[in-house]
């Protein structure tokens, strides 16, 4: 399995579970961070030197909290696209950061940058040959220019990994998904942060400008004997995330559950033939056996 995933935190919030379920059932995972995440906003006081209108240190820092994060989820691979730094956090769309040299969002404008991200990636997929690959939907979640091109390089890496020319043997991918929290999971956990009452912000999930239809959803692990170990990865992201019991958030204050049930959406390969009452697979891996279940983005 393959999570490409835009900054050190983002694999956490939203397949910390799966990947910890997947890693204890003996599946090799690789974890694939496109940026170190430089733009975050810092919410330890002591650290706040390390951001990038000072220092300009917080990459740096962020390659340790992610190394943390996955000895809590038990995942052993993990890399950075091109390699530590090769591309950097574009910050929200419309700030200068968007302009640095090697900010990731460039190669929504520049070919080459982004025909190396592209190639970077097919390199790792060659190296991985995953059956199942796992990134964001067409707005990035929610919108981050960085999830945005996370996207669009994983989409045409896996459809160029299975061509012949390049560097590697090709390698067909079973099953592409994307991440697809419903927007009435979302909803359904601000009205737990607000009976909790632990000091975060509840808002409806309407406000925010992500999550999706329940609709649109096709697969649902329920991963919640790892919730303990999503909790801890969290935990160790900690100039990003605040965690409180079962809750957490980032330096918006806006508190989210957190869950060990994750949801995806299937978009290229075969759904398995196992479904719950409402129709979703419980199983990322489910069907792979079947050649013809191979992934054509």
């Amino acid at each position: 399995m393959l999570l490409v995933h835009a900054h050190p935190d983002d694999e956490s919030i939203t397949t910390g579970a799966t990947m910890a379920y997947y890693a204890a059932a003996g599946v090799h995972v690789t974890l694939l961070t496109c940026t170190l995440g430089e733009q975050g906003e810092i919410l330890v006081d002591a650290l706040r030197g390390l951001a990038a209108a000072q220092a300009d240190q917080l990459g740096g820092w962020r390659i340790a909290e992610l190394a943390a994060a996955m000895r809590e989820l038990g995942v052993h691979d993990h890399r950075f696209l091109g390699g530590a730094g090769r591309f950097r956090d574009s910050g929200m769309l419309g700030t200068a950061a968007n302009e640095h040299p090697r900010a990731f969002w460039r190669a929504a404008t520049d070919a080459q940058v982004f025909d190396t991200a592209v190639a970077e990636l097919v390199t790792v997929l060659r190296d991985v040959r995953p059956q199942v690959v796992v990134t964001y939907d067409d707005n990035g979640d929610y919108g981050h220019p960085d999830h945005v091109m996370a996207h669009r390089v994983t989409t045409e890496a896996v459809r160029r990994a299975a061509a012949p020319a390049g560097a590697g043997e090709p390698w067909q991918v079973r099953k592409f998904y994307w991440t697809a929290t419903p927007v009435s999971v979302l909803q359904a956990g601000f009205d737990a942060v607000r009976a909790a009452d632990v000091g975060f912000a509840a808002v409806p999930a309407a406000e925010l400008g992500f999550g999706v239809p329940d609709e649109v959803v096709t697969t649902v692990l329920d991963a919640d004997e790892f919730r303990p170990a999503k909790r801890a990865a969290l935990g160790a992201h900690a100039t990003q995330i605040a965690v409180r019991g079962d809750f957490f958030a980032l330096s918006n204050g806006v508190g989210r559950r957190i869950s060990g049930i994750e949801h995806f959406r299937l978009v290229a390969g075969s759904l398995g033939a196992q479904r719950d009452s409402d129709d979703h697979e419980q199983d990322l891996f489910a069907g792979v056996e079947d050649a013809s279940s191979a992934a054509t983005p």
